[in-house]
């Protein structure tokens, strides 16, 4: 996983609250194996027809939002199933940074293990960042959002705040206790009896 410093990129408002990971990454393209791959499927039903025409009235379907990486969006975003397919989904597409008010627990937790950044923020302000059309720029190191006319402070836990910094996932946060566990294991064999 790389590490996570600075993001500086227009925003994708979408406006949805309770978006659930079916409606992030539909259940019938979960047949990959891989992480990659799966950013042409994200919010499939939304953003195509039944014959897979572009709707034209999709925000990802507007090409002024082409190469954002930060995706503003509603309330309980993530919801529904566990599936960490929908992290992969934003991720494969380009997306760095989701802030909402809130996030459902498990994608919140799936972001961290796959290198997204996910920020809660007021309601209020939220839609205020909906409204932005210029840049704005994520620092994970100051826990800053800054606007062409603003600087909006962020929570993060500690721990998940050093995990995106130091670009750990799960099996390289365990190799950094590599000498201990080889250790534990070197002292916990049980001689073989013949």
């Amino acid at each position: 996983m790389e590490s996570f410093k600075t993001v500086k990129s227009i925003i994708t408002p979408l406006d949805e609250v309770n978006v659930d990971t079916d409606q992030i990454v539909p259940k019938q393209f979960l047949k990959l194996v891989q992480k990659s791959g799966f950013g042409k499927f994200l919010f499939f039903n939304w953003r195509f027809d039944e014959k897979e025409n572009p709707k034209s009235d999709f925000v990802l379907n507007d090409s002024k939002y082409d190469g954002s990486n930060i995706l503003v969006t509603g309330d309980n975003f993530g919801c529904g199933s566990s599936r960490e397919h929908a992290v992969w989904a934003l991720q494969d597409y380009g997306f760095a940074v989701i802030i909402a008010p809130s996030f459902a627990d498990i994608f919140f937790s799936n972001c961290f293990k796959n290198g997204i950044l996910p920020i809660s923020l007021d309601q209020k302000i939220v839609e205020n960042l909906q409204q932005t059309t210029d840049a704005i720029e994520v620092n994970l190191e100051t826990q800053t959002i800054k606007t062409s006319s603003d600087e909006i402070h962020f929570e993060i836990d500690s721990h998940m705040k050093k995990i995106l910094l130091e670009g750990l996932d799960d099996i390289s946060q365990t190799l950094q206790f590599e000498d201990k566990i080889t250790d534990f294991e070197k002292r916990s064999k049980i001689p073989s009896v013949l």
